[in-house]
Order: C-alpha cells, then structure tokens, then sequence
C-alpha cells in the first residue's frame, strides 16, 4: 500500500484494500439494473392486488336518515350532497355501496357502523360483498 509523503494515510486513488473510491467511476459502460427496482417489480408481481370488498349499507325502518347520513360523512368521508343522495338510495332502494376497500378494511368499517348503531339503539345493517 502507498502512503501519501509524510501524513501516513493511503494516497489517493484506490483506497487502502484497492476499492475504488466514491465517485469513482468504473472502466465499464453498461450499466447494472437497478437492484431496488427489481426487488420492488418481484414482491409486486408475487403479491398481486388484494381482494376488494363492497360495504352496503341496508335499510330498516327503524334507523334515522341522519343517523345514516352522519355514518356515511364520517366513516365513509362522504361529502354532504353525496351522503344525502346514498341515504336516499338505501332508503328507497333498501340497499346502497358506501365504499369500496381492501378486504380488512371494508370488514372493520361494517363492523364499527353495526357497533355505533347498537350504541344508538338502531338495527341497522353494513355487510360486505367482494367488489
């Protein structure tokens, strides 16, 4: 190993195991794939999507319209206008989608609108569907 005249520390160029140095360029051309790039096209190719479910909402005749509407805005982050047109859907139609989600989360947001019904007292109803 070569030292740099009187500071005994290697001299510049490779470093002292013959590494080259940051910044460095190699002597080839062709460029390497980026390692991170494939990794993250595998464990997107091998996971794939997962599974989408429906949350619907059905009618009673028992809950409240504002009681559904505030369902809708709060769990659902649903504006106002599109609360209202969803309310109307269930109550007429006796069904309605409120959202759709990753399975986990669309069975947790149908889980929570049955616990605040029956904390209210109301029989009303979320189930999920696959989307």
């Amino acid at each position: 190993m070569q030292e740099s005249p009187g500071t005994g520390l290697p001299a510049l160029g490779r470093g002292a195991r013959g590494h080259r140095r940051s910044g460095e360029r190699s002597p080839s051309t062709a460029r390497a794939p980026d390692t991170k790039e494939l990794i993250q096209t595998r464990v997107r190719d091998r996971l794939g999507e997962p599974p989408r479910l429906k949350v619907l909402l059905h009618n009673d005749h028992y809950t409240t319209q504002e009681f559904v509407i505030w369902i809708l805005q709060t769990l659902f982050h649903h504006g106002p206008g599109e609360a209202v047109r969803l309310m109307l859907e269930v109550h007429t139609t006796g069904l309605c989608v409120a959202g759709v989600y990753p399975a986990e989360i669309a069975e947790a947001k149908a889980a929570r609108v049955c616990d605040l019904a029956r904390q209210q007292e109301f029989p009303f109803l979320a189930t999920t569907e696959p989307a």
